[in-house]
């Protein structure tokens, strides 16, 4: 789980304007903390199926809104890109 404080860092590094906390650059941020926290758990526990489960839905959920910013913000998409390391 993503503590409150590292939440709100990865809202500040990707938020348009001061109030937006829930923009898909906010959205894919914060989806990529919980995958990666998640995969770590996954290397501990390779057994848990339901944790794998809702690993792939938050994955395919993240391509969902990385394929609306490349289709409609193709700045917006390279720029989360290079900033959040993700492959394209």
């Amino acid at each position: 789980m993503l503590s409150k404080q590292r939440k709100i860092n990865i809202i500040r590094k990707l938020q348009l304007k001061d109030t937006d906390t829930g923009s898909a650059e906010v959205q894919v941020g914060l989806l990529t903390e919980k995958i990666k926290e998640l995969i770590g758990h996954l290397k501990t526990s390779p057994k848990d199926h339901h944790s794998r489960r809702g690993l792939l839905k938050m994955v395919g959920q993240r391509k969902r809104f990385m394929d609306y910013l490349h289709r409609n913000k193709e700045e917006s998409y390279q720029k989360i890109i290079k900033e959040l390391g993700l492959k394209h």
